[in-house]
Order: structure tokens, then sequence, then C-alpha cells
């Protein structure tokens, strides 16, 4: 009788943290931005991603700095929020706040790449994940000047990191994210196989 009464519990918890978790990643910043600022909808331009290097592409640097942070912040209030109520279903929040930014329902499940949500996710957990994950995206941009190569190779690296240095009981759900953001590169990763990915400006 308690351990159904505790299943039923934690059923309940699973899904409000899924509900909160899925709406924060899913509000598409970088649309919004730029209609209200630019009369555009981003999804007309460039590539027709939701996210910050799009924005950047409509030439409005600042635009581009606040869809970053905003979209950021979704995955670390997100993941802040369970660690203070729901702390042991801290994988399923990330996870799923990732993914709402990547399937938004109110834009047919066609959203961001989810780079700058899973950084509001590790600052969230430590700020080791997030300096370890900077520090080799600034390298590997100034090496290579692929935005896209960049965040890859980055998120395999935190993998790494927790997996061999922090012994991180979290490692696996990094390494989802890794799998997760390879999916959503997909296409950059042909265009880099071809030679015809574009190179960001440093």
């Amino acid at each position: 009788k308690w351990s159904l009464s505790l299943f039923k519990l934690m059923d309940k918890n699973l899904i409000i943290v899924i509900l909160y978790s899925y709406l924060l990643g899913s509000v598409p910043f970088g649309l919004i931005l730029t209609k209200i600022f630019l009369k555009k909808d981003i999804r007309n331009v460039g590539s027709g991603n939701i996210g910050t290097t799009n924005v950047l592409r409509t030439g409005k640097k600042f635009l581009a700095g606040v869809t970053l942070l905003l979209d950021l912040l979704k995955g670390y209030i997100s993941v802040y929020l369970t660690l203070l109520y729901f702390e042991n279903l801290i994988v399923y929040s990330a996870l799923i706040c990732c993914i709402g930014h990547i399937f938004p329902i109110w834009l047919k499940f066609r959203g961001g790449k989810g780079v700058a949500t899973y950084l509001g996710v590790i600052l969230a957990l430590s700020i080791n994940f997030f300096f370890i994950f900077g520090l080799s995206w600034i390298i590997l941009s100034f090496l290579s000047r692929y935005a896209s190569l960049s965040s890859m190779v980055s998120s395999l690296v935190v993998f790494l990191y927790a997996y061999f240095y922090e012994n991180n009981s979290l490692s696996m759900m990094f390494f989802i994210f890794f799998l997760i953001i390879l999916y959503t590169h997909r296409e950059n990763i042909i265009r880099l196989k071809n030679s015809k990915e574009n190179k960001i400006k440093l």
C-alpha cells in the first residue's frame, strides 16, 4: 500500500516536471523577439531556424545575444526548479526542456537546435560543465570557424569530462545530449562533409 502511494506520487511529480520543463523549453524566444523588434518571421530568414545563430543572420547582434540568454535561461530555470522540488527527476527535466526547444508544439514541432538550452541545463547543474563547454567551444571556434562543429565536439567533451573525471551519475544524460545535438546538426554535418558549411566571423 505504501509503495503504491509512493508510485502514484512519483507519477504525479513526473507529470508536473514534464509539463513545466516542456512548456519552458518550447517558448520560441527567437521568433518572438524578431517579430516584435524587426517585424520579421525568423523562419523566413537564413536557415529558417529560430535559434541564436539564425537571429544573428538578421544582422542584429544584440537581438541574437538576448535570444541566446533567454534560451539559456529556459534550461537553467527548468533544472533549477527541479533541483529545488524534485531532485530525483533532474534528468527528465533537463532532457524534456531541451526537447521542448527542439520540438515546440506552437511551431508544429519545428524549433531550434537545443544548444543554448543545453547550456542553461549544464550551468544549473555545475559551473564546471558550463566552463568546460564554453572553453572548448571558444577554442574550437577560433581553430575551425565552424559554430556547428564547435557545438557538437564541445558537447562530447562535456560528456567525456563527466565520465572520466567527475565520475558523475549524470554522464549518461550528457551522452544523450550529445546524440541529440548530433541529430539537430545533421544537415550541418552534411555541409561540413561537403565543405559547404558557413564559417563564423570572430
